[in-house]
């Protein structure tokens, strides 16, 4: 999938025919064909040749990498999509075989839920994840990470309590676990729903700066051609001291 692991998997033979340096070499080699072609290479025409396209071959800019070719932040939403059904598959196994406890139960059911809700593609969040790297970063490190590890030593923990009974059990750990994970999916949540609000209220207060001169107090009082907004000179105060343009005299009843 990646430029330098499509690069990596063609023979070395054909990477060297395509390089600068075979190429560089080449083109001097081919000049020095053209100096035999005019006679001035004579009988060692090969060695010139030879020499010439090695010189290429030396003085040719090494190689520049090819740049990696990570995923687009929308490929990582779908990415993680299926990642998240793949938890759900593994949360429905564990349930299937053992019994959880019924607070384990229920927060995970509010956690994929919740998750479910952040990447639903219906619902628009999934572009607001993928302009957003740090949260993207958490939701992946929840589905990815921390509830199958939770769930994995809940069941590793409780099988040792088993067999040596008289401990604390396992059941508050697992709760407690699910309960950070279900609060820092709705921060997610709330933080998304956040932003989302601000942008509202910006594009609103956008909308009123570009309607501004359309306000009752300017209503009806069209700018001129060619200078939109611009004060009629009769609204304009004049300096002090001004003759022409002053402001009219108040007229007594």
């Amino acid at each position: 999938m990646a430029t330098s692991e499509r690069a990596g998997r063609r023979p070395s033979a054909l990477r060297y025919l395509e390089s600068r340096k075979n190429l560089t070499g080449c083109a001097l080699g081919l000049a020095g064909l053209g100096l035999y072609a005019v006679g001035a290479a004579g009988a060692y025409w090969p060695v010139v040749v030879a020499g010439l396209y090695g010189a290429g071959a030396l003085l040719a800019p090494p190689e520049r990498p090819a740049s990696p070719d990570f995923p687009a932040p929308g490929e990582q939403v779908e990415a993680l999509r299926a990642d998240l059904a793949t938890l759900e598959e593994y949360l429905s196994g564990v349930r299937s075989r053992d019994r959880l406890p019924e607070e384990a139960e229920r927060l995970l059911d509010d956690l994929t839920a919740l998750l479910s809700a952040l990447l639903d593609p219906e619902r628009g969040a999934g572009e607001a994840l993928a302009a957003d790297g740090e949260t993207l970063h958490r939701l992946t490190r929840v589905i990815r990470q921390d509830t199958p590890e939770s769930v994995d030593a809940y069941l590793r923990t409780r099988w040792w309590s088993r067999l040596t009974p008289g401990g604390q059990g396992p059941d508050e750990e697992l709760g407690r676990q699910l309960g950070l994970l279900v609060e820092e999916a709705s921060k997610v949540a709330a933080e998304l729903r956040d932003a989302e609000a601000w942008r509202q209220r910006a594009l609103t207060r956008y909308y009123e700066d570009r309607a501004a001169p359309g306000e009752p107090g300017t209503a009806g009082l069209a700018a001129p051609t060619g200078a939109a907004g611009a004060v009629p000179p009769e609204t304009r105060e004049a300096p002090d001291g001004a003759g022409a343009g002053s402001a009219p005299e108040e007229r007594t009843p």
